[in-house]
């Protein structure tokens, strides 16, 4: 997506203006829209209607297939032999390292989506997080999640004593937003068919932008994107930003971790921050079919192009409405037509963790996949239910049989798990 690319892009300007040597930064980013025959404009990717390209100067670590949770998870504990392919830098860092993460792509409960599969499951990345913590090789480490129901991925497993501070855009059962999309105030240029960035992330980094962060603090930001990502509070177009982990560093200032750029040093923080508010936002789960639709309309009646544009449009709504009537199914066949729908939709209470047994859920999420077909991007939303499925005492062998059937038939590519992957 554009807007998940735009985002890492423009976080990686921020540290280089910060001062931060390349050296120090590494860039997982699938690298599949600056030179993109559908981008207006070759070479350059920006992250706000009037902004500049944010594109130029970043490193490519780990591109394309690169980008996977192996390698991410073999970055992130400093482990060179266990890189495969891309620059093998790591995070060779010591105990007295500060570490900033940004993460950003389409997630659901408990996961978060990676441009190739598997995709990240809370409790693995967790498990990384408390290796690193007790191989002692940081002082504090920030992590700043974008995605729908990132809360969940941190949610009852994330610990408050291994010097972990996360924000993440959304709390454990809502989604995130797009932000500058077609139709919106400001829109992107009239050449855009898409949305230019996400609500969170578009909301640390421009604050970011302007301030000093040798004197803003962690907490103060988080503040200031809480409220910006609020829609003025309604939340009617916003979420709501969350914290977990060790709030103890939310006095320290930003500079540590992202470093500050020298033009704002003479600013100074003000609480009511400046930046204007959000005309409107777009699911970010729907940013694609925005994308989709905005493109079908621009094209010419009767045009080939037109034809493909509605073909892939159709696709994709059909793809989507197959996967909620065959969970749907599913939940029925397990518990009755009364009872289904409530087992599947059940939330559990704030602190508690998506799953007992997150090794049921990744096997449950292939026996789906395996007779239904991928749950791709858009199907991420139902591992509430498998988390569900499981609670319940459902095993995964029960699972392959109900799935098959609910899915009679295999859907064919681009749909079958065996083609795009499988999402655990």
């Amino acid at each position: 997506m554009q807007m998940v690319k735009a985002d890492i892009c423009h976080a990686y300007q921020i540290l280089k203006k910060g001062g931060l040597k390349d050296e120090n930064i590494i860039v997982f980013m699938y690298d599949d829209i600056a030179h993109n025959l559908e981008n207006p404009r070759p070479g350059v990717i920006i992250n706000h209607p009037q902004g500049g390209d944010v594109y130029a100067g970043v490193p490519k670590d780990y591109t394309g297939k690169e980008v996977n949770v192996k390698n991410l998870f073999a970055v992130l504990l400093g482990n060179k032999t266990a890189v495969s392919g891309g620059s093998g830098k790591v995070v060779d860092s010591g105990p007295n390292d500060h570490i900033f993460v940004f993460y950003s792509d389409h997630g659901g409960p408990g996961v978060i989506g990676m441009p190739t599969y598997p995709y990240v499951y809370g409790d693995d990345l967790v498990d990384v997080l408390k290796k690193k913590h007790a191989a002692g090789t940081y002082k504090s480490l920030v992590f700043y999640l974008e995605a729908c129901e990132a809360g969940s991925v941190f949610e009852g497993l994330l610990p408050n004593d291994i010097g972990v501070y996360a924000t993440t855009a959304s709390n454990a059962e809502e989604s995130s937003w797009g932000t500058y999309c077609p139709g919106e105030y400001p829109s992107p240029p009239s050449e855009y068919d898409t949305c230019l960035g996400d609500l969170y992330s578009i909301s640390w980094m421009e604050d970011s932008d302007v301030h000093n962060l040798r004197t803003e603090s962690l907490k103060q930001q988080y503040d200031l994107v809480k409220k910006r990502t609020a829609a003025q509070d309604s939340y009617s177009y916003g979420s709501h930003v969350m914290q977990y982990g060790s709030l103890d560093l939310n006095d320290q200032h930003l500079f540590l971790y992202i470093g500050s750029n020298p033009a704002n040093d003479n600013t100074t923080f003000v609480e009511d921050n400046s930046l204007p508010s959000f005309s409107r936002a777009v699911n970010q789960r729907d940013a694609d079919l925005v994308y989709f639709w905005h493109k079908y309309q621009k094209l010419a009646e009767s045009s080939p192009e037109k034809n493909d544009a509605r073909k892939q449009l159709l696709e994709m709504m059909g793809h989507r409405s197959h996967i909620d009537n065959s969970v749907e199914l599913i939940g029925n066949l397990l518990f009755g037509f009364a009872d289904g729908p409530m087992v599947l939709n059940t939330i559990r209470p704030a602190g508690e963790p998506l799953a007992d047994d997150w090794s049921c859920l990744k096997s449950t999420v292939r026996a789906f996949e395996s007779q239904c077909g991928s749950l791709a991007q858009y199907g991420m939303k139902h591992m509430r239910s498998f988390a569900n499925i499981c609670n319940a005492g459902i095993l995964p062998e029960a699972m392959v049989k109900v799935a098959a059937q609910a899915c009679t038939s295999i859907p064919t590519n681009p749909w079958s798990a065996t083609h795009r992957g499988f999402s655990a």
